[in-house]
């Protein structure tokens, strides 16, 4: 691929609800700039950023992938994310190599909780912003209910660039509000000027007003130029249009039809007419040499320096680190140092993606994004520089998953490979933990959600030939007692020889502190017990609070104290008052009014308004008690509540079900509380049953 200055290139993330027309707008984008002979289709399993066989196999994007579009003499990086919150950390990945968005609606669904999503990424990343509605070729699509609803949530920023014109229920052209001129598309690809149908000049009015009362607002002087009646020529506006995109105080609506590719000449256009370049936009990391701030602004004379936002450890492609290129200019064979993992990584060939397909370049400019080949320790989020001029950038904040299922292999000798694979797949997605609990027996995987971790169980049977399956996970009960009991033990055993023998009386109580398994005190009194077997009684004690007597969880908040005994000068041992010891544990345990504890979280969900009574009564319903609600100005409410873990399971499927998609949670662990008896009774029988 050419090599593009930094101020021909445009960093662009496709952002929407699923299903809105991302990867087919990419699609499209891509045929009409001559990267491919004939479209895609999501149905056919053969657009160009859906190419993975999971992606093919669901019908929607799983992963974000990157399109560099050349147009003209500019570059256009286009960032294709998933619609799903299900993959939130991809488009969060994708998000910190962007430096404007589009945000794609389907003109026949309007806006859903994708859409709000997307605004709000993009509020809070201060990322320019389009809005392109596709589906203008079908019927029931309505560009200006889309226009309506995004004013009524966003005010006077929308500022609609086009109207769609229809004739005989066919989607035939468009009227561009700046020109005022109407435009159709003909048989060669092109369009042919013809003036506004009549039908068309009443919404060309009320969207023209509203795109002059926004480049108005851009200055003092438009402000009283407008009031004074006057008019603003075509270059105004659009200068005022440019300066507005950047800062975000106006969002231009445009239209088209992804399946016909009309709409997508105007939308290119647009991006390089108004989206910045990256030498427009600011980026600062740290010298960690002496912590002062280095100005990066993506300028290309600076020392080098690139961030690194993705990673693709694939097992047919390999394994690529996707960079955005802070500052300088990157060459084949450059080495870079890794401030994070203090080590060089020598580059060798640099390369761009298309869709995951490689290619070489032989530079890479400040502001462009490409990808480095089997850098030896680097990981996504990491930092790269020279070792003269040692750079950190800020990491990208990528949402931490809270929805987890226990897993085991199908089929015994798997462990490693199992273990290999998912060490990869961590590695390429940051939202993906693997957890070994061992105090439960189990290893726990981590996802966004239980669709997240089924695309996880299906990518490992098909791209690494290991089946896991994934089952409700243990929850991390803990024992304890209430009452204080009193118990004795001797262990006597003879088979010729020396025989064993350790003999212990210990008191157990409870301790009050759940934080701590136990608290070993002794007080015996004339040698009865040698002081040379207190350690084996303590490692008793131990060995016996890893899995309580109760229904095997582990024991919390015990105090133990050795107070009386026997021994014997030949026979006992450390190993006979060890077991002396576990098996006093075990009755002393019994005879003291034994509990179970439940683990209890502060869980936060943010909902929109609507959805309030409905969230609150299903969390009534799940044992939770909300402690409080909260606006977050953003017409959501964020709901304060503490939960048992035992509810949390399947959570993300029910608040999505309840919330059309809109509502998220999150939350911490708090602290343990006595389970209610039909709890503990179903737990108790259920550990009796393995």
């Amino acid at each position: 691929m050419n090599v593009f200055t930094t101020d021909k290139i445009r960093n662009v993330v496709l952002l929407g609800h699923g299903g809105s027309g991302k990867t087919s707008l990419a699609e499209a984008m891509a045929f009409l700039a001559g990267m491919t002979k004939r479209m895609g289709t999501i149905e056919g399993g053969n657009t160009i950023s859906d190419y993975d066989k999971e992606e093919i196999k669901r019908g929607f994007s799983i992963k974000s992938s990157l399109i560099p579009i050349p147009w003209g003499e500019y570059k256009i990086n286009l960032l294709d994310t998933p619609g799903s919150p299900d993959f939130i950390g991809e488009t969060e990945e994708a998000l910190s190599a962007a430096d404007a968005a589009i945000i794609v609606v389907s003109g026949k669904a309007g806006i859903e909780a994708g859409t709000k999503r997307a605004w709000e990424l993009c509020e809070k990343k201060k990322l320019p912003r389009m809005v392109f509605v596709t589906e203008m070729d079908i019927d029931k699509a309505s560009f200006k209910s889309v226009v309506q609803e995004l004013q009524d949530l966003y005010g006077k920023r929308i500022a609609p660039f086009h109207l769609p014109i229809r004739e005989n229920e066919q989607f035939v052209g468009y009227v561009n509000v700046i020109q005022q001129k109407a435009k159709r598309w003909n048989s060669h690809g092109g369009v042919d000027k013809f003036d506004v149908p009549d039908y068309s000049q009443e919404n060309l009015k009320i969207c023209r007003d509203v795109l002059i009362e926004a480049v108005a607002e851009t200055s003092e002087e438009f402000m009283d130029r407008y009031f004074n009646g006057d008019e603003f020529s075509e270059d105004e506006i659009r200068a005022s249009m440019r300066v507005g995109v950047e800062d975000g105080s106006i969002v231009p609506v445009l239209m088209g039809s992804n399946t016909l590719a009309r709409g997508m000449y105007t939308l290119m256009a647009d991006i390089i007419k108004y989206f910045p370049s990256p030498d427009r936009c600011k980026c600062a990391g740290i010298n960690t040499t002496n912590n002062e701030v280095f100005e990066a602004d993506y300028d290309f004379s600076k020392s080098k320096s690139a961030y690194v936002f993705k990673t693709i450890a694939d097992p047919y492609i390999g394994k690529y680190s996707l960079i955005k290129v802070c500052s300088g200019v990157l060459k084949p064979d450059d080495i870079l140092y890794n401030y994070h993992r203090d080590t060089d990584e020598k580059i060798g060939k640099l390369f761009v993606l298309s869709a995951g397909k490689p290619e070489d370049v032989t530079e890479l400019h400040a502001g462009d994004i490409g990808a480095l080949a089997k850098l030896s320790v680097t990981q996504t989020t990491d930092s790269l520089s020279t070792r003269k001029n040692p750079v950190t950038y800020l990491r990208a904040q990528i949402s931490k998953p809270y929805v987890y299922r226990r897993f085991t292999a199908k089929k015994k000798g798997d462990e490693d490979k199992i273990s290999q694979a998912l060490s990869k797949m961590c590695a390429e997605d940051m939202t993906l933990k693997s957890v070994n609990d061992s105090e439960n027996g189990q290893t726990l995987l981590y996802g966004i959600s239980g669709q997240h971790l089924d695309v996880v169980q299906s990518v490992l049977a098909e791209k690494y030939k290991v089946d896991i399956e994934l089952s409700k996970p243990r929850i991390a009960f803990k024992e304890t007692i209430r009452k204080k009991s009193d118990t004795e033990y001797k262990y006597k055993k003879q088979s010729g020889g020396h025989g064993q023998y350790g003999h212990v009386k210990i008191t157990m109580e409870p301790s009050y502190d759940t934080e701590t398994p136990y608290i070993f005190e002794q007080t015996v009194v004339g040698g009865a017990v040698p002081k040379n077997f207190f350690p084996a009684v303590e490692k008793g004690v131990a060995e016996s609070v890893k899995a309580g007597p109760l229904a095997g969880y582990p024991v919390r908040g015990v105090k133990v104290n050795l107070y009386d005994g026997s021994y014997h000068t030949v026979d006992s041992s450390e190993l006979a008052f060890k077991v002396a010891t576990e098996q006093a544990f075990k009755q002393g345990f019994m005879d003291a009014d034994p509990v179970l504890l439940e683990p209890i979280a502060t869980l936060t969900v943010t909902v929109p308004d609507e959805f309030t009574g409905d969230v609150m009564g299903d969390l009534n319903k799940r044992r939770g008690k909300v402690l409080g609600m909260n606006p977050t100005g953003t017409g959501n409410q964020e709901i304060t509540a503490e939960i048992p873990y035992l509810e949390l399971y399947e959570y993300d499927t029910r608040l999505y079900s309840m919330t059309r998609g809109s509502g998220v949670f999150s939350y911490e662990f708090a602290r343990y509380e006595q389970a209610p008896s039909d709890i503990a009774k179903r737990e108790i029988d259920e550990a009796k049953k393995e």
